[in-house]
């Protein structure tokens, strides 16, 4: 089956995310890729907000609201994929510095993240990604984030 064929509106699911990242449970935070455009240096994933994310216990128990820098590290993440799929396989992002993070809405169980990642800058050394997490039409989250590239051989 293609990753574009209509059966599979998805490119990458999570089986493929862990090819690609080194997060594991708990700090694997994306579901599904859904767009990659790397002409564009854009890409799109996904992520379910269930009520069992092990954080709910801890964050506000009794309101449950997911925390501000998971959705971040989400973004991060989307963000890793489209720097591997740039051709920097054999690197990993690591983050360096957070700019401009604004909160707007709460993402609470059962909403579905879909977190928006473009390519600022992205060289053999690192970059810079504008991100923007949604809640269908409505902006949860946003930032700009930087990163450093460093080989996986070294860790």
């Amino acid at each position: 089956m293609s990753p574009n064929s209509p059966e599979r509106p998805f490119l990458f699911d999570a089986k493929e995310i862990q090819r690609i990242l080194p997060h594991r449970y708990p700090f694997l935070l994306v579901d599904r890729i859904l767009h990659i455009n790397l002409e564009e240096n854009e890409i799109i994933g996904l992520k379910n907000v269930t009520v069992n994310e092990p954080f709910f216990q801890g964050h506000f128990p009794g309101v449950p609201i997911m925390p501000g820098v998971l959705i971040l590290e989400a973004l991060a993440q989307t963000g890793g994929v489209l720097v591997h799929q740039k051709g920097y396989s054999k690197k990993i992002a690591v983050l360096l510095n957070v700019a401009n993070a604004k909160f707007r809405k709460p993402v609470l169980p059962g909403d579905v993240l879909h977190l928006h990642a473009k390519g600022i800058h992205i060289s053999a050394m690192g970059g810079k990604i504008s991100a923007r997490a949604m809640i269908g039409e409505l902006l949860a989250a946003e930032a700009e984030l930087s990163f450093a590239l460093i080989d996986k051989d070294s860790l």
